[in-house]
């Protein structure tokens, strides 16, 4: 019987993921491990391996890259050579059917199976190329309507714009009986926002409407720009609500020269070896040893239980801006590694984020998180935990000020404010106060805790 293809759940709290498209094409034989289609989850870009073998078969209805899917939504089948599709792909969802017959088992023709209204009738799709299929599904024609010029009545991709411009010019989205023709997602933007669908024009196949036609008519006919929360920036904001739903956050601050620190990064510049250890890099190894010794701090949520690290697991997360959004790559093992080792792995993940190529597994298993806005000049600042983690710290800017030494000098100094955010239901004030009193004198003479760290 066909087996089903559907969204898998990549990280503890994905509900919902959205699908970046396919990498194989229908019909294409496939084999267990190959990559079948790149799924955005948990802030991540993933590609989705096939766990069983078969001919690729979709659905004209199927995913289209941007769609937000549920957990366990299916969005295509693999079929044996010679079998024959014949199952609904969601409840309530039209019935589908479709022949895989002729297929043999290392490379087959490619089809699409088309929607049909009873399960009864068979579908023969006519045969394309891979580039007039993939032109098929930009312009949303269906190739079971077109009948082929090519030879043996093969679809050519003028055939495709011929067919598209035709459903151009054909009348849209109102059927002769009076009744709109309309995705799901247009009805219920449309209920949301208070359009009336008789004056939308349909930009999808025989003029259904759109979620993206209803949503271009409201950001027209308003004042302002009105933009869609999905993808990235709905998990993000998602995340943001359950951390202060779920934790009693509390913020203290604290000052700290951070004249040494600066120094000791001069003078690794200063020798030539690449890479240079970044202010961060030089934290999370302080903190990394801190957190050994106030293992509360460390601490994870567990359903209804706190659990606290092994002392050779303390995996830091580092918040990364991005063009799509904050992300939060994890640098494993921080305790045990060496600063330059520390230092090349941060360039590296940080790196991945940026370009939009961190896997899930790189982005789990935190037990603390660093954030830094002082490159942005922003000296204090109440972060967000990042369930289901503790407590996080924030970097400030590093300033030169006039300080008061203890001999009554005025000197200049670096000073920075770190801002801690814990999770008063995990850790009390005094013990999170005493966590950032160490960590601060740890970066006041970072070099002699770093030799008696063996760095």
């Amino acid at each position: 019987m066909p087996f089903e293809i559907s969204i898998p759940r990549l990280g503890w709290s994905m509900e919902e993921g959205t699908f970046a498209g396919w990498r194989k094409e229908a019909g294409d034989a496939i084999r267990r491990g190959d990559i079948l289609f790149e799924l955005e989850g948990e802030k991540a870009l993933q590609e989705i391996e096939a766990v069983d073998e078969g001919v690729l078969a979709m659905t004209v209805s199927g995913p289209k890259p941007g769609d937000v899917l549920k957990v366990g939504a299916i969005v295509g089948y693999l079929l044996a050579p010679g079998e024959t599709l014949a199952n609904p792909l969601q409840p309530g969802s039209s019935q589908l059917t479709g022949p895989a017959a002729n297929i043999p088992a290392t490379k087959a023709e490619p089809i699409r199976i088309a929607d049909v209204a009873s399960v009864d009738t068979q579908v023969v799709v006519p045969a394309a190329a891979p580039s007039v299929r993939r032109l098929a599904r930009q312009l949303d024609v269906a190739l079971a309507s077109i009948t082929g010029t090519g030879s043996n009545g093969r679809i050519t991709e003028e055939d495709v714009h011929q067919a598209a411009a035709s459903l151009r010019t054909s009348s849209p989205s109102e059927q002769s009986d009076g009744r709109i023709i309309a995705t799901p997602r247009a009805r219920r933007a449309a209920k949301q926002m208070g359009v009336d669908l008789t004056n939308v024009n349909g930009s999808g196949r025989a003029g259904r409407i759109r979620e993206r036609d209803v949503l271009v008519l409201t950001s027209a006919s308003t004042a302002g720009r009105r933009i869609a929360v999905t993808g990235r920036r709905k998990i993000i904001a998602e995340r943001l609500s359950q951390s202060a739903r779920q934790t009693v956050p509390v913020t203290i601050t604290s000052r700290v020269d951070a004249s040494n620190l600066v120094s000791l990064r001069e003078q690794f510049k200063a020798t030539g070896q690449k890479p240079v250890p970044a202010i961060h890099d030089i934290i999370a190894k302080l903190l990394a040893d801190i957190l050994i010794q106030f293992p509360l701090l460390a601490s994870r949520w567990e359903g209804s239980d706190i659990v606290q690290p092994n002392p050779d697991q303390i995996h830091i997360g580092l918040a990364v801006d991005t063009p799509e959004g904050l992300i939060v790559p994890v640098i494993r093992n921080v305790s045990s590694q060496s600063l330059m080792s520390l230092a090349v792995e941060s360039a590296r993940v940080i790196q991945k984020a940026r370009d939009g190529k961190l896997s899930t597994s790189e982005m789990q298993g935190a037990v603390f998180t660093i954030t830094n806005l002082g490159a942005f000049g922003i000296d204090a600042f109440t972060p967000v935990i990042n369930l289901p983690e503790a407590a996080i710290l924030g970097l400030g800017a590093i300033r030169r000020e006039p300080v008061v030494t203890e001999d009554g000098r005025i000197e200049v100094r670096q000073i920075m404010t770190l801002s801690l955010t814990f999770d008063h239901r995990v850790i009390d004030g005094a013990p999170a106060s005493r966590f950032l009193q160490t960590l601060v004198n740890a970066i006041a003479n970072p070099a002699a805790r770093l030799i008696f760290l063996g760095s």
